[in-house]
């Protein structure tokens, strides 16, 4: 299983696909599956019947895009690859186009 370099709370760009374009936040991330659910991407309907606490209806909610289709955004707003490297003995995820550090 290969490790995913977008995480949580990550603000990523989408690649491809009917969304292509879009930016938003990681809200989760599914590394056995390698997909991550983005906030306002990959929007579906749901028919949800009610209960006592929700009032049912047709709810829009997100679904997970694939981790390949998208890309971390730089300071800048573009897409960027993610790369590793050891600062103060600690390894901390790198952004490859402008080699700023990622952090949380």
């Amino acid at each position: 299983m290969p490790k995913m370099k977008i995480k949580k709370g990550d603000k990523v760009i989408v690649l491809s696909g009917d969304d292509k374009g879009k930016t938003g936040e990681v809200l989760k991330a599914m590394p056995k599956e390698s997909k991550v659910v983005v906030q306002g991407v990959n929007l579906v309907k749901r028919h949800t019947k009610p209960s006592q606490t929700t009032p049912g209806g047709i709810i829009s909610k997100e679904a997970a895009i694939h981790v390949s289709n998208v890309a971390l955004v730089t300071s800048e707003g573009k897409p960027t690859k993610v790369g590793f490297k050891t600062e103060n003995g600690r390894k901390v995820r790198v952004a490859r186009k402008t080699g700023e550090v990622i952090d949380k």
